[in-house]
C-alpha cells in the first residue's frame, strides 16, 4: 500500500509489551495496518529476540517492521510511572508476558483501565481463566495438548507443525478482538480487555476433527493414515530427485490429466473411470502412475499438470519461496533490513484492501529508536529526557 494513502488505523496508538512471536504478532498485524505500535523493551539488550540465534535468528526482524522502539526499566518506579503515562496517550496496549507478570510489575489491566478508560487491553496467554490458566505455555506445548501434533505425525510419532503456528494465529486473533473492540469503542466510549490464547487456538484448528469423531463415531487417524477420499492425493518423484504433490480430486481432474499426461490407455479404462473406481484399483494403479510421472523431471510433471488445470506442488522449502514467481510478480514482499544492515525480502500479511497491500514503512527499529517524540508527547522535556537516559530509566538509539 503506498504510503501516501490512509491507512485504515492510522491515528491508533499501541503499546506493546510483546516478546517472542504471539504478542510481537499482534504489533505487527496492526503495525502494517498504519497503527503506531510502539514496541515496549527492556533496557540494556532489549526483546531476547533481537539476540537468538539459530531457528529464532529471524524472528526480530521478521516480527518487528513498522514499530518504533521504547527501551524502559520497567521494574523502577521512575519506568512505571513513564510507562503508565503512555498508556494515558494509548488507544491499545498488548501484553504477552507469563501469568502474573504485568500485575507483578503494577501495569495490569485494572491499573492500566483507571488510567485510562478508553483503553483496549489486549492479553495474549497460553490459556483462558481456567485450571491451566497460570500454566506456562509454549507453542510446542500447546500443540501437543490440543492434539495437532498428534494429527500431523504418524501413530506413536506426534509432530509439531514446522513453523510457529500456535503463535501466530493466537497473535491475529488478538487482533480480531482488538478491532471488534475499536468499533464498540465509538459507540460506548470504553476500552475494554480482550483476551486470546495458544490453547483455545489449537483447539478451534482442531474443531474439525472433534467434529469427526462426533459425527462419525469414529476418532479421526492422524493425517498421515486417513482414509482415502480422493483416488490420487500423493506425492510423486520425478526423474531429477525432485517431489511432486498430485491431487485428482474429480472425474473431470482425471480426464484432463489423461488426455494432457497422454494416458491414453487409462482414459476409456472402465477400471478407472470414477474416483471410487481408482481408490480400488490403488494398488495396482499407483505404482504405475509412480512408474510414469517419475520418468518426467519435476518442471516437465509441472507445466504438465499446469496446463490439465489439476492441482500439483512442488515440494519447497522456506528459502525457496525467495525465488517464486508469483511472491515476486503479485507484490507480496516487502524489503526489510536485517540486524547487520542487509536487505531480505520478507511476506506481507496475506491481506489487501481495496487491492491494495500493507507495505514497509520503517524497518525493524533499534532499541529505543522512534521514543522522543512519544516522550514529549506525555510531557517529558528534552531535559527529562537525558535525566532518565543517564539514570539508566530508559534508553534511546
Amino acid at each position: 500500500m503506498e504510503t501516501k494513502n490512509q491507512l485504515p488505523l492510522e491515528g491508533i496508538k499501541v503499546l506493546e509489551l510483546g516478546h517472542t512471536v504471539m504478542g510481537p504478532t499482534c504489533g505487527l498485524v496492526l503495525a502494517d495496518m498504519g497503527a503506531e505500535v510502539y514496541k515496549v523493551e527492556r533496557t540494556g539488550k532489549g526483546d531476547d529476540t533481537r539476540w537468538l540465534k539459530g531457528f529464532g535468528s529471524g524472528f526480530f526482524t521478521y516480527f518487528n517492521r513498522n514499530k518504533k522502539s521504547i527501551s524502559i526499566d520497567l521494574k523502577s518506579d521512575k519506568g512505571k510511572e513513564i510507562l503508565l503515562k503512555l498508556v494515558e496517550k494509548a488507544d491499545i496496549l498488548i501484553e504477552n508476558f507469563g501469568p502474573g507478570t504485568v500485575e507483578r510489575l503494577g501495569v495490569g489491566y485494572d491499573i492500566c483501565r483507571k488510567k485510562n478508560p478508553r483503553l483496549i487491553y489486549c492479553s495474549l496467554k497460553g490459556f483462558m481463566p481456567g485450571p491451566y490458566e497460570k500454566r506456562p505455555a509454549l507453542d510446542e506445548v500447546v500443540q501437543m495438548m490440543g492434539g495437532l501434533a498428534y494429527m500431523t505425525g504418524p501413530t506413536g510419532r506426534p509432530l509439531r507443525a514446522g513453523t510457529s503456528v500456535t503463535d501466530i494465529l493466537g497473535g491475529s486473533y488478538g487482533v480480531i478482538g482488538i478491532l471488534a473492540a475499536l468499533y464498540q469503542r465509538q459507540f460506548t466510549g470504553r476500552g475494554q480487555l480482550v483476551q486470546a490464547s495458544l490453547y483455545e487456538s489449537i483447539a478451534f484448528l482442531v474443531g474439525q476433527h472433534m467434529a469427526v469423531a462426533a459425527v462419525s463415531g469414529e476418532p479421526p487417524p492422524p493425517m498421515p493414515e486417513r482414509g482415502r477420499t480422493w483416488s490420487i492425493y500423493d506425492l510423486f518423484a520425478t526423474a531429477d530427485s525432485e517431489q511432486v504433490f498430485i491431487g485428482v480430486t474429480s472425474d473431470r481432474h482425471w480426464k484432463r490429466m489423461c488426455e494432457t499426461f497422454e494416458f491414453a490407455d487409462w482414459a476409456e479404462n472402465e477400471q478407472l473411470a470414477t474416483n471410487q473406481a481408482r481408490i480400488e484399483a490403488r494398488e495396482w494403479f499407483l505404482p504405475e502412475l509412480q512408474k510414469r510421472i517419475g520418468a518426467l523431471n519435476k518442471n516437465e510433471v509441472m507445466a504438465l499438470a499446469e496446463k490439465a488445470g489439476i492441482p500439483f506442488a512442488p515440494v519447497n522449502r522456506p528459502q525457496d519461496l525467495f525465488d517464486d514467481p508469483h511472491m515476486n510478480q503479485s507484490g507480496s514482499f516487502v524489503n526489510t533490513k536485517t540486524p547487520k544492515g542487509a536487505s531480505v525480502k520478507l511476506p506481507k500479511i496475506p491481506l489487501r484492501l481495496n487491492g491494495a497491500a500493507f507495505d514497509l514503512r520503517r524497518h525493524p527499529p533499534g532499541i529505543g529508536e522512534g521514543s522522543r517524540e512519544i516522550y514529549r508527547r506525555c510531557g517529558y522535556t528534552d531535559e527529562d529526557i537525558h535525566e532518565l537516559i543517564a539514570d539508566g530509566i530508559i534508553e534511546i538509539q
